[in-house]
């Protein structure tokens, strides 16, 4: 049995000979992945095998650092690195190497697919990323395009019990970002009728009111607003979860009503 190389340029064809005589010849479609944007994305690329007798495929692990034939790498700006995988089925749960049973193999004329995925989570620099897969005789290229992208998420903030003295308290916000991409987070004003990004209402009983602030920074003197190059958190994306720190302050001097007070603050991430 002959291993038959694996072309990616369209109508790129080659020839491999069998024992008796027999010219095999292969032609595959690029395997372009388009846009990633950190949620799992799957590309396939398409071939057909034409051949006479019995064939098999395999593919190494490319040029990536690290690489193995499980976990690929493409290679992106300032030698940055996304992982993907090929799979020799659409469920995509069979990897396709370069080792005895784990390429492809078969007979005679065949359609042929390969199913490559990336795996979601990857917050890489933005850019294009190839990698060079080889087999015996030939090699092609897979690519995929970075977008950025960022995800938010954030806990409560509780201020516990108020007297009428000043009280101050702090929440987290989580922001995950691709790599050296720029970001901005703002806070909205609240959900309170006649709540500003300055002078934020939380709402009791009886649809009583307790004003509070929020601040960017721990001396509580930078308020925390909604636009982008005035009052939001600017930063710069690392490809890991980053740590906002919120700062809430309720002023002294307040009779409100006793009961429970809360409000909803919507936090926009702009990049």
């Amino acid at each position: 049995m002959r291993r038959l190389a694996f072309a990616v340029l369209p109508l790129l064809a080659f020839g491999a000979r069998l024992a008796a005589g027999q010219a095999c010849s292969l032609t595959v479609t690029t395997l372009n992945f388009g846009t990633y944007s950190a949620t799992l994305l799957n590309g396939t690329a398409t071939g057909k095998v034409t051949c006479a007798g019995a064939w098999d495929i395999p593919f190494n692990a490319g040029t990536g650092a690290g690489a193995t034939e499980t976990t690929r790498y493409m290679t992106g700006p300032g030698g940055a690195e996304i992982a993907y995988q090929l799979f020799t089925n659409a469920t995509r749960t069979t990897n396709w190497g370069n080792t005895q049973g784990t390429d492809l193999n078969g007979n005679g004329n065949t359609n042929i697919t390969v199913y490559g995925q990336i795996p979601a989570g990857q917050y890489v620099p933005q850019g294009t990323y190839t990698d060079t897969i080889s087999t015996a005789t030939t090699s092609f290229t897979v690519t995929v395009v970075i977008s950025a992208t960022c995800t938010i998420s954030a806990n409560n903030l509780a201020f516990g019990t108020y007297a009428g003295l000043l009280i101050g308290s702090t929440s987290t916000i989580s922001v995950t970002c691709t790599k050296a991409s720029t970001y901005d987070v703002g806070l909205n004003a609240g959900l309170a009728t006649g709540a500003t990004v300055t002078t934020r209402k939380m709402t009791g009983p009886a649809s009583a009111l307790l004003s509070y602030k929020l601040f960017s920074n721990s001396g509580y003197t930078t308020n925390w607003g909604n636009t982008v190059g005035t009052d939001a958190v600017a930063g710069i994306g690392t490809g890991a979860a980053q740590s906002l720190t919120v700062y809430g302050q309720v002023p002294a001097g307040q009779s409100a009503a006793p009961g429970s007070y809360t409000d909803t603050i919507t936090a926009t991430i702009t990049y």
